[in-house]
């Protein structure tokens, strides 16, 4: 018989084992739908998903700022004189540049133009920060070289970088900016907050890398600075730059400047000093040739204050300009100094006073006058104090004041010694002559606005036409400043030629030329100053070093602004074909 195999029965799975098994996985899954939704949509709970929103951006969303474009500075013209270019600076995190490598490092130290060891030493001093400037201010196609290598931890943001189209010739006025489009020097920094603008933000996603994955909104935007219209006109300013800096090397001078104020507004058309600058490359410029010399130094102005003083004796009312004052002997002693003219003049009405610029017609008169009442006269007409330009560190001058005054020190002060003005305040004193006793403001900034000052009187206008007339004297044949004429047209004008003080009082053998006036003199439009500082050739009158530089400016001024010429007379001919002969002294 066959054996018989037994069937095997498998035992089933008990049923409430199943239903455990399987309730307990249902409870698993909604204890895990119950911990998303607690933490990505229960607002209420602890660390829920505004937590980790919260968290994500914080690690993935930053803030970066928008730059500014700062104002351009233009002349009245609309000409460019100072403007600011797009750049790229380019920067790095410290630790994730550490992290990319001897070789990447080396790569970008070869594209940046640095030493690798100069790299890596600028590495490990900022070690412990986040943000490290690797070049600032690269042109775009620089930067996207190196950005091109791709190393990690590199990345760059856009400024802007002040360019100066005009160069030297405004560097002094114009001032510049620092690395970060502040103003430093002149008005840029003036108007340093007119001109920058108030920086943006914007929001944007970045990568564990550091890079910008996704811009997401606009936070604030950027304001632009403002643009700066100035007054000066820049074909004045490159006729004075050039001529004065012609002046400066042929003399062998140490400096100079020239300030031209347009007579009918008050604005500084130009104002050109030497040595200068190239505010656009100051590597290795030193201190002194960035400094204004027009507003910011301080001179004693010698004889170019003899006719301020005429005025004074004009307006006491005991002088008119055919008195007679008796120079002879050539020479007059006052206690404490002997003043002395060039050759015995003789008697000489006032006119001739000025037109010989004789020191001795003008210490009797000085003598003559209340020295306060001087003083206050020269105050009027805007010496000792300031002109009110804004310009960084303008000088006011120093007018003194004393309630006893000796008879040298009244002498001194009405031919230019014992006070000190700035060349502007010496042109507006000038320009009050041209406008027949009327004062205007002086203004750098081309202004549209109607509460700028208005123009007061403060000389009777035949008193200064008095004075203008016997300063075209000074032009003429005889006078000191021959050198400064212009071929059909009049001229008014003085000379002067002052001692420079020196260690031990004035230097027999230093001297400042200087010379003042304006032009027409029938109609004025142009009043100016030129000085030139220690020259060292044998010329150092004013008349022969500062009146010619007046006079070829003049001459292309005169053409540039479309003033007619006068019908010139046979004895202004034979004026102007003496322009190159040796002028007199003053």
């Amino acid at each position: 018989m066959g054996v018989v195999k037994k069937k095997q029965i498998q035992p089933g799975i008990a049923r409430w084992r199943f239903v455990l098994v399987a309730a307990l996985l249902c409870l698993l899954a909604l204890a895990l739908i119950l911990h998303l939704a607690r933490l990505q949509v229960l607002p209420a709970a602890e660390r829920g998903y505004q937590f980790l929103q919260d968290q994500g951006r914080a690690r993935t969303i930053r803030t970066e700022e928008i730059a500014a474009y700062r104002g351009s500075i233009v002349d009245r013209n609309g000409e460019l004189l100072a403007v600011s270019t797009p750049v790229h600076s380019l920067w790095a995190n410290p630790k994730l540049l550490r992290e990319a490598g001897e070789g990447a490092l080396q790569r970008l130290a070869h594209a940046l133009d640095l030493k690798p060891t100069k790299l890596t030493a600028r590495l490990q001093r900022y070690r412990d920060r986040e943000f490290m400037y690797l070049r600032r201010h690269l042109a775009p196609e620089q930067a996207e070289r190196v950005l091109t290598l791709d190393v990690a931890g590199v990345f760059s943001r856009k400024e802007y970088r002040r360019f100066y189209p005009a160069g030297e010739m405004v560097a002094q006025l114009v001032g510049f900016t620092d690395i970060d489009d502040r103003g430093q020097e002149g008005l840029e920094l003036a108007y340093d907050d007119w001109l920058s603008g108030q920086s943006g933000a914007q929001q944007v996603v970045k990568d564990l890398k550091g890079r910008t994955v996704q811009d997401l909104s606009i936070q604030r935007e950027a304001r632009p600075g403002r643009d700066l219209r100035l007054s000066i006109d820049m074909r004045l300013q490159y006729l004075a730059y050039r001529e004065l800096k012609r002046a400066v090397a042929k003399n062998g001078a140490s400096s100079g400047f020239m300030v031209i104020l347009d007579t009918q507004s008050g604005d500084v058309l130009a104002m050109a000093n030497q040595p200068s600058f190239n505010p656009n490359n100051r590597k290795g410029v030193k201190a002194t040739a960035m400094r204004n010399r027009a507003l910011i130094d301080q001179f004693e102005p010698g004889s170019t204050v003899k006719p301020l003083t005429v005025l004074a004796a004009l307006e006491s009312g005991r002088y008119k300009p055919q008195t007679q004052i008796d120079t002879n002997p050539g020479y007059i002693r006052v206690p404490g100094k002997t003043l002395v003219d060039p050759i015995n003049y003789g008697k000489l009405d006032l006119t001739g006073v000025i037109t010989k610029s004789s020191q001795v017609g003008i210490t009797k008169i000085a003598l003559d006058l209340e020295p306060n009442g001087l003083r206050e006269l020269f105050y009027r007409l805007g010496l000792g104090a300031a002109v009110g330009s804004g310009f960084p560190g303008e000088t006011p001058g120093i007018l003194p004041s004393r309630n006893r005054w000796h008879p040298i020190e009244r002498a001194n002060f009405a031919f230019g010694y014992g006070l000190t003005v700035n060349g502007v305040q010496l042109a507006q004193a000038y320009s009050v002559l041209a406008n027949a006793g009327i004062k205007r403001p002086v203004s750098l900034v081309l202004s549209t606005d109607t509460t700028t000052a208005e123009p007061e009187r403060v000389i009777a206008a035949p008193l200064a036409e008095q004075v203008s007339a016997m300063l075209e004297t000074v032009i003429g044949s005889r006078g000191t400043g021959r050198l400064a004429a212009v071929e059909g047209y009049r001229v008014a004008g003085k000379t002067g030629t002052v001692h420079k003080v020196g260690s031990s009082g004035y230097a027999d053998n230093r001297y400042r030329s200087v010379f003042a006036g304006f032009i027409p003199a029938d109609n004025p439009r142009l009043a100016a100053v030129v000085v030139i500082d220690d020259p060292s050739q044998a010329k150092y009158y004013g008349g022969e070093v500062a009146a010619p530089v007046f006079g070829s400016v003049m001459t292309g001024a005169m053409h540039l602004l479309q003033v007619p010429p006068e019908r010139v007379e046979p004895a202004e001919r034979q004026l102007t074909a003496q322009l190159s002969e040796r002028g007199t002294k003053s």
